[in-house]
């Protein structure tokens, strides 16, 4: 069995794989502030509540883009699970051809989605991770990954009204009931929703025309289920995209 850890700046997601099956998965705050003992004991409730045994772990691996916790994980790992986690970098062999002109800039996880997108989907394809940031990743038909694209979250918008004007309330991200809102929540909710996709297709359209005709557009990340019927160039919607890289990696590295 491997644990996968995805630590991103809003949340942490937790799989476990019995071979190449995604058997269990969690989505959690990332709390920086938490100790090893804290992860560790959060988990071993978690995998209780399912009947997992912490002794039956293979393996432990992890994409972090929050650098303060990856000495906590790392500890966490030797202390519960009596493994060296192994943390993705640009350094690691992912079978992908890194093009960046600075390859230790590139986060672990647009590395780890651009590995599973390129294994379920072929290349050329585009990833557009809806999270804190919105990132676009492509990679090319010959296992290159080629760079991309970072953009404010939907969320760091919706705090931002929220923060920076005087009478404007906080709403969740939903499609509106209508296009022209008629009241302010409406009109903010359709800001965001119309905003986010013209944002999407507008950049996806000229990733493609530059990527070629046979592009795919595959969308992950906690909201790419809520925003890819509104969008003409997501296909696809793979919310678990980034763990299915990181077993694919762990799997490549294994010893």
């Amino acid at each position: 069995m491997l644990l996968a850890l995805d630590a991103g700046n809003t949340n942490i997601t937790i799989g476990v794989f019995e071979g190449t099956a995604l058997t269990h998965r969690w989505r959690l705050r990332t709390v920086h502030e938490q100790t090893e003992d804290e992860w560790g004991i959060l988990l071993r409730n978690l995998f209780a509540l399912d009947g997992i045994d912490l002794r039956q772990m293979d393996g432990v691996i992890v994409s972090s883009v929050v650098p303060p916790l990856n000495p906590t994980l790392g500890g966490m790992s030797r202390r519960y699970f009596d493994r060296e986690a192994m943390f993705v970098t640009s350094d690691t062999d992912t079978g992908l051809s890194i093009k960046y002109d600075n390859p230790r800039e590139v986060g672990a996880d647009r590395i780890v989605n651009s590995v599973a997108a390129f294994a379920k989907y072929g290349g050329p394809c585009v990833i557009v991770d809806l999270g804190t940031a919105i990132t676009f990743d492509c990679v090319s038909a010959n296992a290159e990954y080629l760079g991309g694209i970072i953009c404010a979250g939907i969320g760091i918008s919706i705090d931002a009204l929220f923060s920076r004007t005087a009478k404007l309330p906080k709403v969740d991200f939903r499609e509106p009931d209508k296009l022209v809102g008629t009241n302010t929540a409406g009109s903010i909710q359709s800001g965001l929703w119309y905003g986010a996709i013209g944002m999407i297709d507008g950049i996806a359209e000229r990733l493609v025309s530059q990527l070629g005709p046979d592009t795919r557009v595959i969308a992950t990340g906690g909201q790419a289920r809520l925003i890819t019927p509104g969008s003409r160039y997501l296909k696809h919607a793979d919310e678990d995209l980034t763990l299915e890289g990181l077993q694919r990696i762990w799997q490549r590295n294994r010893k």
